[in-house]
C-alpha cells in the first residue's frame, strides 16, 4: 500500500501563487506515476498534471499549461505542484494520486487539500 498526504493548500488572490506538496509513504517502490487532480464544487474531478517517477516526464491539462509546474524529489518521495497566475476558476480541492503502471487508472489517492482563489 501507498499513503499520500497533501499539504500547502490555502487562500490566494487572483494572480498569486501557491505550492502544493504530496508526500508518499509505504511501498513507494511500486509507484510509476504521480499526479494531481482537482474537483471544484458541483463538478467532476479533473486531471491537472502528472509526472513519471523514474524519468520525470511531465504532462499537463490545457488549463494548467504555462501556469502550473509539477516536479518531484525522489529522495523525499514527494511531488510538488507550483501554481502561478492563479485564477478564481482554480478554486477546488486538489488531490494527489499515484499509480503502479502507465495505464489510466490511479491506484492511490490522498485526502485532498483545499485551494481557494479570490478575485
Amino acid at each position: 500500500q501507498v499513503q499520500l498526504v497533501e499539504s500547502g493548500g490555502g487562500l490566494a488572490q487572483a494572480g498569486g501563487s501557491l505550492r502544493l506538496s504530496c508526500a508518499a509513504s509505504g511501498r513507494t517502490s511500486n509507484i510509476a506515476v504521480m499526479g494531481w487532480y482537482r474537483q471544484a464544487p458541483g463538478k467532476e474531478r479533473e486531471f491537472v498534471a502528472s509526472i513519471t517517477w523514474s524519468g520525470g516526464s511531465t504532462y499537463y491539462a490545457d488549463s494548467a499549461k504555462g501556469r502550473f509546474t509539477i516536479s518531484r524529489d525522489n529522495a523525499k518521495n514527494t511531488i510538488y505542484l507550483q501554481m502561478n497566475s492563479l485564477k478564481p476558476e482554480d478554486t477546488a480541492v486538489y488531490y494527489c494520486a499515484a499509480k503502479r503502471g502507465l495505464g489510466r487508472v490511479y491506484d492511490y489517492w490522498g485526502q485532498g487539500t483545499q485551494v481557494t482563489v479570490s478575485s
